[in-house]
């Protein structure tokens, strides 16, 4: 049943006020420019910034306290967790506007992001609104990473990830939303401390809603500077995914769903034929040595999708490329594979 058979409710724009929150942890090096970027927007509206502070270490409450001062438009309210969930629902119970704005305290927005997502709230009826997330590096890993993770072949077809035309998605990179939808589903979900994003949309879209995609906003992205950061990135967001199946099955039955199959399916694949391989190549049936087919074939794969998603990077980046696709879809598949089954389970 549609609960929201009326549509909802149509705000006055330009003129909505607009609440943006902000959970922050240790962003001492990010968080004024952060800020900043909210403040300095181009929006004929009211607007708010609400800030959730976790137990940061690095002067991130010096920081906002300073912000604070000179901006009467900023707050803070504490998040004695420091966990992302926790702190979104603290900032968004603190808020006073009908348009609720998600942002992070490493996120530079463009002047236009808060015109442009109100504008199409109204324009399109949509409960919650957001666009890409434009991985741009700076390092020559970074530069890889970055590429990796605006392609296809890194990270499928979602469309906050690869861009597209505009229109109805499953999710949208942080969003902004209607204060009815947030009251409709009972905000985030606090067992999930990753993929909260997604599993929030599905709810809203669950209950009537719709999450629109539109290429008109872009927020700029830092990848993770490490191959070792990024893989425990990529570990968690498969984890967090198969929590996601768990506990919305229905969601395993799209169609789109397959993406998510994908990195598993390969990890399996790679593994399950080096076993083979290595057994029909000792002491075992010789014609088990075809196993060795399912890890080279993947490896030929990566080598020539590199080749032709890392064109126009510096020679460092390319070169770099397939080892940032290797440990996207390893760790991703492995964390999927590997996520026990009491993660997600309400917090004691």
């Amino acid at each position: 049943m549609d609960e929201r058979s009326e549509g909802p409710p149509k705000f006055p724009a330009p003129e909505t006020g607009v609440s943006v929150v902000m959970p922050v942890l240790n962003e001492a090096g990010h968080l004024a420019e952060a800020v900043g970027s909210i403040l300095a927007q181009d929006y004929a509206g009211p607007l708010e910034v609400v800030i959730a502070l976790g137990p940061s270490t690095d002067g991130t409450d010096e920081i906002a306290a300073s912000l604070i001062g000179t901006d009467p438009r900023v707050r803070s309210v504490p998040n004695p967790s420091g966990l992302t969930p926790d702190g979104l629902n603290a900032a968004i119970d603190a808020t006073t506007y009908d348009v609720i704005m998600r942002s992070d305290g490493h996120c530079v927005m463009p002047s236009d992001y808060v015109r442009t997502a109100v504008a199409t709230l109204v324009r399109t009826n949509a409960d919650n609104v957001g666009g890409v997330m434009a991985a741009e590096g700076q390092t020559t890993f970074e530069r890889a990473v970055a590429r990796a993770m605006t392609s296809r072949l890194g990270v499928g077809g979602a469309s906050f990830h690869v861009g597209g035309v505009e229109g109805e998605a499953e999710t949208v990179y942080l969003g902004v939303f209607r204060r009815s939808a947030l009251d409709r589903v009972g905000g985030y979900d606090p067992t999930f401390l990753r993929a909260q994003d997604w599993e929030m949309n599905h709810r809203i879209r669950a209950t009537g809603g719709l999450v629109w995609f539109t290429p008109d906003l872009v927020v700029a992205y830092r990848p993770r500077p490490s191959l070792g950061r990024l893989a425990r990135q990529y570990f968690d967001y498969g984890r967090w995914r198969r929590v996601v199946m768990r506990r919305h099955p229905e969601t395993v039955t799209r169609s789109g769903a397959v993406r998510y199959l994908a990195a598993p399916a390969a990890v399996t694949a790679v593994l399950g034929g080096t076993v083979l391989g290595i057994i029909g190549s000792t002491s075992g049936p010789g014609w088990l040595r075809i196993g060795w087919l399912a890890p080279l074939g993947y490896a030929a794969g990566i080598v020539v999708g590199s080749a032709v998603t890392g064109r126009g990077l510096p020679p460092g980046a390319w070169m770099r490329l397939p080892i940032v696709y290797a440990t996207m879809h390893g760790s991703w598949g492995v964390g999927f594979l590997t996520s026990p089954r009491d993660l997600g389970s309400p917090r004691g």
